[in-house]
């Protein structure tokens, strides 16, 4: 199942000027915050992939962020190369009987996009 999800990105930058880190705390952990930083502060195009690979991660599995799928149960990191890894939890991965996930994230034009695969067991 694909799931995929775009945000503009003066939306994300909206909500960071209007509620700091409060904002960034209702949506990713502390490891994911300090992806999101760099020595200027924070990078939005970054936080904007985030919020629209974990969107994304929910459609693709079919439920949206609700009880059964929180934004903290999707876990975000980088590969040694820079690329985004997406991860849930042992417990998440058999409740959606879940193979396999992967994620990919791309921003341009005032946008940012994310595209989440996952392979079912059968």
């Amino acid at each position: 199942m694909i799931g995929i999800d775009i945000v503009a990105i003066s939306r994300i930058e909206k909500n960071l000027k209007r509620y700091g880190e409060d904002f960034l705390n209702k949506f990713l952990n502390q490891e994911e915050i300090l992806l999101v930083n760099n020595s200027s502060g924070y990078k939005v195009s970054t936080i904007a992939g985030f919020w629209a690979a974990k969107e994304a991660c929910s459609k693709a599995l079919g439920v949206g962020i609700c009880e059964d799928l929180r934004f903290f149960d999707i876990k975000l990191s980088k590969s040694k190369k820079n690329a985004p890894l997406i991860i849930l939890s042992e417990k998440k991965m058999k409740f959606f009987n879940i193979d396999a996930i992967s994620v990919s994230i791309s921003h341009d034009g005032g946008f940012a996009i994310a595209a989440v695969m996952a392979k079912f067991k059968n």
